[in-house]
């Protein structure tokens, strides 16, 4: 399951069904894996035994409920259009409490720099920006990607390209403060994945917006496969936003996500894409511009290749090790390279020890940006910064501060101001 491999996740706890037909704990693990697949009604099924078997257990009657509820709105969306609760919620209705300390937003021209820093600080601070700024925020950055394509041209002269973070926001500060803080001379493209796994994908999700909202023409988000709600249920995002904040919330970050473009293309050299290359070779850029992205990922097809599709060194196509989608080999690369006068594609989705990979043949480079991924692997963080007139890329990699303040943090003397500060240390003497 951690290593999205959901097939053979299936195929493990069938086997362990056949040797105990009553375990709640497979049937609800199956059920899981089913939902990541899109199989609603075998995932039902699973939950609703588990359901009788341990009819207590708030963990499955939740997911049952929401499983119910989301195989009712994927039947109800095949006869309906897409329809907008942002554009029915008015931020200015929420009601901010006399004894609330954090920041004020109630004017977005207010968003500025200095602002968005004030805002890093709150958040290292362990502290939460208000649910009636963070929808504004949302619902106004759905507004700025909702007419653009699927596939979005950029001309730029330099430009930063991150690959996942995973809800790893030290680490994010990590790249800004070594890379520099956005800017309109500092541009930044992160390609998907800031959710999920790490435990303050709030705070990825909120530093973002703010930055592309005060940088739109210089600062980008691309989506990823963890941008999704059945990824989200599964690998903790769902949980952290109702935690922090309510289901509403969680319900106006998935409209974000639709609402993001699935690819960008760089100075028409640099095709940037979360996954991978469509199963049907036949496919152009100016398909992907077309793509119908706002809503979930179907079960199959180009939306869902670009998100979850991967790599190998292998020539051919091949099923991907997570049985989701294709996995495509340095032939095919190099032929949808040449069909489309492509230079180099930058994705990201999978961990890498260093932090990048280069593919063989030099066509595609993986970008991981989660430096020891899920505080266990190990790996190196890294991100790709391209600088005319050649753009040719340049790679720097970084290690993971985190486990350090957290040291820190569950120290009983150390105060959260302590911890900024020292956090502020560790980062200088990374820097020196």
């Amino acid at each position: 399951m951690k290593q999205e491999k959901f097939d053979l996740a299936i195929s493990d706890t069938t086997k362990t069904l056949e040797i105990q037909p009553k375990s709640p704990k497979s049937l609800y693990r199956r059920a899981l894996a089913y939902c990541a697949l899109n199989k609603w009604k075998e995932a039902m099924k699973d939950l609703n035994e588990a359901k009788e078997i341990l009819p207590n257990d708030a963990d499955i009657r939740e997911k049952y409920k929401w499983v119910s509820k989301e195989k009712a709105y994927r039947d109800l969306s095949k006869c309906i259009s897409y329809g907008s609760l942002v554009d029915r919620m008015m931020p200015e209705d929420i009601v901010v409490e006399e004894n609330y300390e954090g920041l004020i937003l109630d004017d977005l021209s207010n968003l500025t720099h200095d602002w968005i820093l004030n805002l890093i600080v709150h958040f290292k601070r362990g502290k939460c920006l208000h649910k009636r700024y963070v929808i504004k925020m949302i619902k106004a950055l759905i507004e700025h990607y909702r007419s653009k394509p699927s596939l979005i041209d950029l001309d730029i002269q330099n430009i930063t390209i991150c690959g996942d973070i995973h809800g790893q926001f030290f680490d994010l500060l990590t790249i800004f403060n070594t890379n520099g803080y956005p800017s309109t001379t500092n541009p930044y493209l992160f390609n998907g994945d800031f959710v999920d796994r790490g435990s303050f994908s709030i705070e990825v999700m909120l530093t973002l917006i703010a930055w592309n909202l005060l940088y739109p023409h210089s600062f980008f988000l691309n989506r990823g496969n963890h941008e999704s709600t059945e990824v989200n249920m599964l690998y903790g995002f769902y949980g952290e936003v109702k935690t922090k904040y309510d289901k509403e919330t969680y319900s106006v970050f998935r409209e974000l996500f639709f609402a993001l473009p699935l690819c960008y293309l760089i100075n028409k050299k640099i095709f940037v894409v979360h996954g991978g290359l469509p199963n049907d070779e036949e496919v152009t850029l100016d398909d992907i511009r077309r793509v119908e992205r706002f809503r979930e990922p179907p079960d199959q097809g180009l939306m869902t290749d670009l998100l979850w599709s991967d790599f190998v060194d292998e020539d051919g196509l091949h099923l991907s090790a997570r049985e989701v989608c294709c996995a495509a080999g340095p032939d095919i690369t190099a032929r949808f390279a040449k069909a489309n006068n492509i230079k180099l594609i930058v994705r990201g989705h999978e961990v890498k020890t260093q932090g990048y990979e280069v593919q063989r043949g030099n066509k595609v480079v993986t970008v991981f940006s989660a430096p020891n991924y899920c505080d266990q692997v190990g790996n190196s963080g890294a991100y790709v910064r391209f600088k005319a007139p050649d753009m040719e890329p340049e790679y720097i990699q970084f290690k993971a501060v985190v486990l350090i303040l957290l040291l820190i943090a569950a120290s009983k003397q150390a105060t959260n101001d302590v911890c900024y500060s020292l956090y502020d240390i560790l980062i200088h003497i990374l820097q020196t």
